[in-house]
């Protein structure tokens, strides 16, 4: 479906011509005051034709880690963008952005409200208009989010990879841990693929931050996409290791009480490892959670107290085999290798201690 030259080259009634980098303005609705709600766009256009490429973050309008890798793309200008139309996109939610909430006003969350209704609720309306005048004239979105409020993720793409073009495009980001669907109905991705832009999206971090490895590892991914579509030069770069999957479980609180982690997001663990101990606040031991099965810590919560039945790790479970292939391969990384990097920030504002530390 790519975009003729000819129709990339207006953006919210301003020519954009090649080569040039260009600040625009979507109108997507109005605020209570009856003034317009405006998305501030940033449309970079190669000197050759090529696919129009949109890059989005915060649908949810607390998740900003995509927010600063957007930026920091339109900022420092990381590459030389050499054929087709990226469109920038630092902030979807910007009524959402604007209060640091998921939702909009209406308490609807833009994220499963797409691709929208013109006649709708506040959201549906803001989430056609977008559609309409982005994701309908995009190739391909990679759309940048992070874990929702006292949760964190590690990095991983998640893309439907029962279609080939598609599954070719998730891999090219170099992501370690690829999580195989179409998305919650409503989602974006799942409302664009099924207009023809293929789109992926990228899980990492938490809410409310900028982490710096994050945003590294986010423009290295967009760069690996931009170059496997051959807008940048170059070729994307492999990761350590490569794990696919659509099988993925949240381990959950079986009491209430406070946690003493023992893993951190992105290890790899075998079945009946220790996850977390469960206390008393007087430190009593009331039970110890357990992989159900060997798999790769994709999230987990960041919050130590629980109620029973609340969400404490999420693993990913691998296809036989390929789990003692990527313990080999991230066993010779070096410490100041990104997935390492990644690794241990995410950890640092977790708690983490060995299970052996226990008491009682």
């Amino acid at each position: 479906m790519t975009v003729p030259d000819a129709a990339a080259a207006e953006w919210a009634g301003e020519r954009v011509d090649p080569g040039e980098h260009k600040a625009v303005s979507l109108r997507v609705s109005a605020s209570y005051s009856g003034n317009d709600v405006e998305i501030p766009v940033i449309v970079w256009r190669g000197l050759r034709e090529g696919p129009t490429v949109s890059l989005t973050a915060a649908v949810h309008g607390d998740e900003i880690n995509g927010t600063g890798a957007i930026r920091q793309i339109i900022v420092d200008r990381p590459f030389e963008l050499a054929a087709g139309t990226l469109v920038l996109v630092p902030v979807v939610n910007v009524i959402g952005f604007e209060r640091h909430s998921r939702y909009l006003p209406d308490r609807r969350d833009l994220n499963r409200s797409f691709p929208g209704y013109v006649t709708g609720s506040l959201t549906g309306r803001f989430a056609r208009s977008f559609f309409d005048q982005v994701m309908s004239r995009c190739d391909y979105c990679i759309d940048l989010h992070t874990a929702a409020v006292r949760r964190t993720n590690f990095p991983n793409v998640r893309a439907d990879l029962t279609d080939p073009a598609l599954a070719e495009f998730a891999r090219a980001f170099g992501a370690e841990l690829i999580v195989s669907g179409q998305g919650p109905r409503g989602s974006l991705r799942r409302a664009a693929c099924k207009a023809g832009c293929k789109t992926i999206i990228l899980e990492a971090g938490e809410v409310w931050k900028v982490e710096p490895s994050v945003v590294e590892y986010a423009i290295r991914g967009i760069t690996n996409c931009l170059r496997f579509l051959g807008m940048i030069a170059g070729k994307p770069s492999e990761p350590a290791y490569r794990i696919e999957t659509d099988s993925t479980k949240w381990v959950r609180a079986d009491f209430g009480g406070f946690l003493r982690f023992h893993v951190a997001p992105g290890d790899i663990i075998q079945k009946d490892d220790p996850i977390a101990t469960n206390t008393s606040l007087t430190g009593d031991s009331q039970n110890v959670l357990r992989a159900p099965r060997e798999g790769v810590v994709l999230g987990m919560t960041t919050l130590p107290a629980v109620a029973p039945g609340d969400p404490v790790c999420h693993l990913a479970f691998p296809k036989k085999g390929r789990l003692r292939k990527a313990e080999h391969s991230t066993a010779k990384l070096d410490d100041a290798s990104l997935h390492e990097r990644v690794r241990d920030a995410l950890a640092a504002g977790i708690d983490v201690v060995d299970p052996s530390q226990e008491e009682g």
